[in-house]
């Protein structure tokens, strides 16, 4: 059984075939295990993350149900699939090998990707791994608590990894390809230095000095009056004169 988190929940069978989870709360229950696998989850934390302020009358006997109901459905998708979902002293647990979730798959691109010399190669690598997601992580979960710190954890990795495709897309001299793509996260991520220095390396090699120059003065602008800083002293010598 594979698992989806880098988008809206996803769950298939080892052929690919898509699993449908039909009820909201047990897709919750099963997000909630995905965000701690390997780890069991109290069933206090559980009650807690699937029903939030308006807990069930009998919150123990309401998880057994959405339990047995998760059960079924991985069971029924694949012999066996019962068996992924296992309670402990301390709580229920998913238990799946790391593989088997997206995030994984995405981790380890990027980490082959940062482990290769040839820029052609690590920009491959990069695209193959942001190629994995689908939406924001947990997308139909995006609201919720138990997410939170998750999701925020993933968004930092896909836009690390967006970061150090385009500077390999840089020394490989795609200037004018990225000066368009990047305008768009740039206006998303205002403050982030990185993705702002290869924003502006492109639209400057790309023969658009004046653009690179805006872009370079709205970053300092907007660090000065959020957070009282200036930029770090390695921006590029295109930007000295702003």
């Amino acid at each position: 059984m594979r698992f989806g988190v880098l988008g809206p929940l996803g769950v298939w069978t080892e052929d690919g075939r898509a699993v449908r989870v039909p009820e909201l709360k047990v897709r919750a229950l099963l997000a909630d295990l995905l965000v701690h696998r390997g780890r069991p989850v109290p069933a206090d934390r559980l009650i807690d993350d699937v029903w939030g302020a308006k807990p069930p009358n009998n919150p123990t006997g309401a998880l057994q149900s959405k339990i047995w109901q998760l059960r079924r459905v991985l069971e029924e998708a694949e012999p066996g699939g019962r068996e992924l979902i296992v309670s402990r002293p301390a709580g229920y647990q998913l238990r799946v090998e790391p593989g088997a979730v997206d995030e994984a798959r995405f981790q380890e691109l990027t980490a082959r990707a940062r482990a290769s010399e040839h820029q052609g190669e690590r920009a491959a690598l990069l695209a193959d791994a942001l190629a994995v997601w689908r939406g924001p992580a947990f997308a139909d979960f995006a609201d919720e608590e138990f997410t939170r710190a998750a999701t925020a954890r993933l968004e930092e990795q896909r836009l690390t990894a967006l970061e150090e495709q385009a500077e390999a897309r840089l020394r490989l001299g795609e200037h004018a390809l990225l000066a368009d793509e990047l305008g768009d996260l740039v206006a998303v991520h205002p403050l982030r230095e990185r993705l702002r220095a290869a924003h502006v390396r492109a639209l400057y090699l790309a023969g658009r000095q004046s653009a690179a120059l805006s872009s370079y003065a709205e970053l300092r602008e907007l660090l000065a009056e959020s957070l009282g800083l200036d930029p770090t002293p390695s921006w590029p010598r295109c930007t000295r004169r702003s």
